[in-house]
């Protein structure tokens, strides 16, 4: 593509200085336009888009002063050098204040006309050179920050494989050991039935951290609008607890559920289920035996609110950043139950921030933990209300 040759635009009422200019300019390369008073002056700037204006600062319409401002809205970077038969100081520094580059004085020489003009034009490629480069330099930190971040998430995309990789090859490789072992006859036949259930119990954990990475992908994928349908948070709290209660009672654990409501939220069931069901069988799970339970639900203006609270093991300060990290199991609750995937309170975080909702958690070591979470309270919109006929001969008699 050819470079465009510089454009501009004299604004000036003589006829004598518009073909004066376009005289001295076009055998320099310049493209030069000429308007003879300030309303097609402008016209020609909006529809050109010149790189610089010579502009009279006396004309019937308007003052080349007033036209700065116009100009300058449709181009801050277009140079306006100010031509006047007045010149003096006052009118300078009123022409600089209102955005004029420079000013030349009538009559003015061929000399001087191009030393204004190439001065200015040497300008705005100055002042366009230096926002290309900080365009480039923006664009080039934040392809640097992209750059950055999908190495963050690479990092991560590994760690997580792994860590999974992990998890699966130990229930895997326990259950092949026990088998390899039954059937090579190293196995005491009195034993057999030992490993075999032992077995049993690796697949069980198997099954259930393969479920659990399962919800947890389902949850990130989250479910679009149109799939969200009005859920009573208070039906699905009751038939969880009613399948947890069995657990809660073989640990002769108290279990108590307090529901000042049956909020609506937005979402779609299974994952208010998952949600009730991950933070009370956590509470339940980590609570030694004679401990208590307790599972509330209410209302808090725009908001539903939900808590789940335990007198069981506790959480340290140290532990407690981490708990919504994949994975994550703190040393704690390890030693008291062997089994676990560390993906429950991922996947009820994940659930909760979905719907635009918060949790949060307060703890201590051998006193308990108080889980939290609120979510945006749904509300049916209310048809509006036709009058009926009485209604409508009521209206028309008043």
């Amino acid at each position: 593509m050819a470079e465009r040759y510089p454009r501009i635009l004299v604004i000036d009422d003589e006829l004598g200085i518009r073909e004066g200019c376009r005289r001295v300019l076009t055998p320099l390369g310049y493209a030069v336009e000429v308007a003879e008073n300030g309303a097609e002056g402008l016209r020609k700037v909006r529809e050109w888009n010149p790189d610089l204006v010579l502009l009279d600062v006396m004309m019937p319409d308007i003052t080349g002063i007033d036209l700065l401002e116009p100009i300058h809205a449709h181009d801050p970077d277009i140079v306006c050098i100010i031509i006047t038969g007045y010149a003096t100081v006052e009118l300078a520094v009123q022409a600089v204040k209102r955005g004029a580059y420079d000013f030349i004085s009538k009559p003015f020489s061929a000399d001087a006309l191009i030393l204004a003009v190439h001065q200015g034009l040497e300008r705005r490629r100055l002042v366009l050179e230096s926002k290309r480069m900080q365009a480039l330099e923006a664009q080039a930190r934040e392809l640097a920050r992209a750059k950055e971040e999908l190495e963050r998430l690479d990092k991560m995309k590994s760690a997580f494989m792994l860590t999974v990789a992990h998890e699966l090859r130990a229930p895997v490789a326990a259950i092949q050991g026990y088998l390899r072992l039954i059937l090579d006859g190293y196995a005491d036949p009195a034993k057999q039935r030992e490993m075999l259930e032992r077995s049993d119990q690796r697949a069980s954990e198997l099954l259930a951290l393969i479920e659990d990475l399962l919800a947890l992908a389902r949850v990130k994928d989250a479910a679009p609008q149109d799939k969200r349908v009005p859920v009573p948070v208070g039906d699905v709290l009751k038939q969880v607890a009613d399948l947890l209660q069995v657990e809660a009672a073989k640990k002769r654990i108290a279990f108590s559920v307090h529901a000042d409501a049956n909020p609506t939220v937005l979402a779609t069931r299974d994952h208010i289920r998952q949600l009730w069901t991950n933070l009370i069988s956590n509470a339940i799970r980590y609570t030694p035996e004679g401990g208590s339970v307790s599972v509330s639900l209410a209302v808090r203006g725009d908001k539903v609110e939900g808590a789940v609270e335990d007198t069981g093991i506790g959480i340290s300060q140290e532990d407690l950043p981490h708990i919504f990290d994949e994975f994550y199991r703190t040393r704690t609750a390890k030693e008291m139950v062997s089994g676990g995937t560390g993906l429950g309170l991922p996947i009820v975080k994940r659930i909760v921030e979905t719907y635009g909702g918060n949790i949060g958690v307060e703890s201590e070591v051998g006193k308990g933990s108080r889980f939290t979470f609120t979510l945006p309270l749904y509300t049916e919109p209310q048809p509006e209300k036709a009058l009926d006929a009485a209604g409508q001969a009521d209206a028309a008699a008043s």
